[in-house]
């Protein structure tokens, strides 16, 4: 200890050899004058980062609470600082979701959870990975969308980095303030469209947070290894402005060269700052700036949208796996979509390829499986000349139709696909008539959070007389009809982004192709077991996610090998054990 204390230097003399001053509460030396500073006199912060003691307690990495052995309370300098009893981790655990279920509240839930995330990490992720069903919707949708509505309210401690205008010609140096250096996944948001609620600006840290804890529960990522980052340009939500409480700069959206500029900057100082094979995932930004932002850096950097990419491949996955409740093949289906911004374009585009690649026909021609409608009703080429760029591809040739349940009625789809993030839009005409066209409709409302979903998992069996087979994006609890019990999918991204993250980690990936996502889509399908099918379900239950992400991530690396796109080599022999020899566990540690 005296070695450490000759390093702390007070006006050119160690600590140790400081002379006694005026001391304050029972001869404690005020070494660096802070007792006896006036107000507005200015104080050095000075901290001894040291694990043991009241330090150790406040350190979420090691802090163990009651777990602590009488061994390790006496070495790490515990004693009193602790009450006596000794539990174990599991018992920890007990009491924690015991307490959990009594809050009637999700967001008292939710802030519990953040609380003991900043308290206790290991228990954090033990209580989340062994109840991951119930506390998925706590920690990310649907409790996430209110948990940033209220952001600026519930706001206790910092998580990740806020990377605002005011940082511009600094963001490197930001970056280096982040404590950990090994970063592996950086999950970034501008805050503009979150879920289905629109701009929530700087209160939008709660989707990174939310995500990246995911990818350490469901994943396996090293928590260290994650970094939630908010870039703060201003927002246009009036309410926000005006609430003195807002936590973000006030002033309207940057745009064009400004915003353009401060976002070159910020994935350039990431590159410098954590190399090639940072993985960069871009999250609820707007359509504009998230088909250019992708675009402009899939050719420079690793990156990966969530809500283009991530949306695409669950619900491919789930198509895939369909088959076998619908029969035929994928190119025998039409499909129909509601919405068509990043997610609804998104996954069209990933249907197209996987037909295209399944039948060897041309992607132009795959694409006529698939149609598109949007504000203004069915996109066609009519209308191509007022039509954004990313839906241009989707202008089909057919006489305008303004409403959905004439285009359902018109194209007479088999598969309807909800991305519109307006909730109650697939009306009982348009799933009765889905019902009327199709033995076994196949109905996806995809819009999050629940409050935004196109039709609820009862509205669809229902009205189908319960022949539909249904998922959604936030999850519905299972419905009974006439005796029967009936269990709705949630087509989550939380199927896919954390093993898709975890392959491209464990194959040292530099960039991201459609191929890896095809893989995804097809390992996650090839996990439904029969039993699943016979509850109608086209996803696997979540109780198995972190055996699903390890074959995703296997399936995932296994394709980044193949198209040379890999920088760990060699190739392990088995990617599956691999992938489950890298994942991280939330069991305590023994400290010496």
């Amino acid at each position: 200890m005296g070695s450490l204390l000759k390093e702390i230097r007070n006006g050119g003399h160690s600590v140790a050899d400081t002379e006694s001053k005026a001391g304050f509460g029972g001869g404690v030396e005020d070494v660096y004058g802070e007792d006896c500073a006036t107000e507005d006199q200015v104080l050095t912060p000075w901290t001894a980062s040291v694990a043991s003691g009241y330090t150790l307690l406040r350190d979420p990495h090691y802090n163990k609470g009651l777990a602590f052995t009488e061994k390790e309370r006496d070495a790490h300098y515990l004693r009193g600082l602790l009450p006596p009893a000794v539990l174990t981790q599991e018992l920890q655990e007990k009491k924690l979701i015991q307490n959990l279920r009594q809050y009637e509240v999700p967001l008292h839930r939710y802030i519990a959870m953040m609380d003991l995330q900043e308290r206790n990490e290991g228990l954090f992720y033990k209580l989340l990975i062994d109840n991951v069903e119930e506390l998925l919707p706590v920690v990310y949708t649907p409790t996430v969308g209110e948990a940033c509505q209220k952001y600026g309210s519930i706001f206790r401690h910092p998580q990740g980095l806020y990377i605002s205008l005011k940082e511009k010609g600094k963001i490197l140096e930001v970056l280096k303030n982040w404590p950990e250096r090994g970063i592996q996944v950086i999950v970034v948001t501008d805050g503009e469209r979150i879920l289905g609620l629109g701009d929530l600006g700087c209160q939008g840290m709660g989707i990174p947070v939310g995500k990246l804890s995911l990818y350490t529960a469901l994943g396996g990522v090293p928590p260290s290894a994650c970094l939630p980052i908010t870039i703060d340009v201003g927002t246009n939500n009036e309410k926000l402005l005006n609430d003195e409480f807002y936590i973000g700069i006030k002033q309207k959206r940057a745009t064009g060269q400004e915003y353009a500029e401060l976002l070159e900057e910020f994935m350039t100082a990431v590159k410098q700052n954590y190399g090639e094979k940072v993985l960069v995932q871009f999250e609820d930004f707007a359509n504009h700036n998230a088909f250019e932002l992708l675009s402009k850096y899939s050719k420079t950097h690793l990156v990966f949208n969530d809500d283009i990419q991530g949306t695409a491949s669950v619900v491919l996955a789930g198509l895939i796996s369909s088959l076998k409740l619908l029969g035929g093949q994928l190119a025998d289906h039409t499909f129909l979509f509601l919405g068509a911004g990043e997610a609804g374009t998104g996954i069209a585009e990933l249907i197209a390829l996987e037909i295209s690649k399944k039948t060897n026909a041309p992607l132009e021609e795959t694409r006529k499986k698939v149609w598109l409608v949007d504000s203004k009703g069915l996109i066609v080429k009519s209308r191509i000349g007022s039509l954004q760029h990313f839906k241009k591809p989707w202008a089909h040739d057919h006489e305008p139709i303004k409403e959905l349940v004439d285009a359902v009625k018109a194209i007479k789809p088999t598969v309807l696909i909800g991305t519109s993030g307006v909730g109650k839009t697939f009306t009982r005409e348009v799933v009765e008539t889905m019902a009327s066209l199709n033995e076994k409709p196949l109905i996806l409302a995809l819009s999050n959070p629940t409050s935004q979903s196109e039709c609820t998992a009862e509205e669809a069996y229902a009205w189908t007389k319960g022949r539909a087979i249904f998922a959604s994006g936030s999850p519905f609890d299972p419905v009974e009809y006439e005796k029967k019990l009936l269990v709705p999918g949630q087509a989550n991204n939380a199927y896919i982004f954390p093993g898709f993250g975890l392959g491209l980690i464990m194959a040292g990936a530099i960039r991201v192709h459609d191929d890896m996502l095809l893989a995804a889509s097809e390992a996650l399908a090839a996990q439904v077991t029969q039993e699943n099918y016979d509850k109608g379900l086209i996803y696997p239950p979540f109780t198995n996610i972190r055996k699903i992400s390890a074959n995703i991530a296997a399936k995932v690396a296994a394709k980044v090998y193949e198209l040379g796109l890999a920088s760990n080599l060699p190739r392990p022999k088995d990617l599956v054990k691999h992938a489950e020899s890298c994942m991280y566990s939330p069991l305590y540690r023994s400290y010496r």
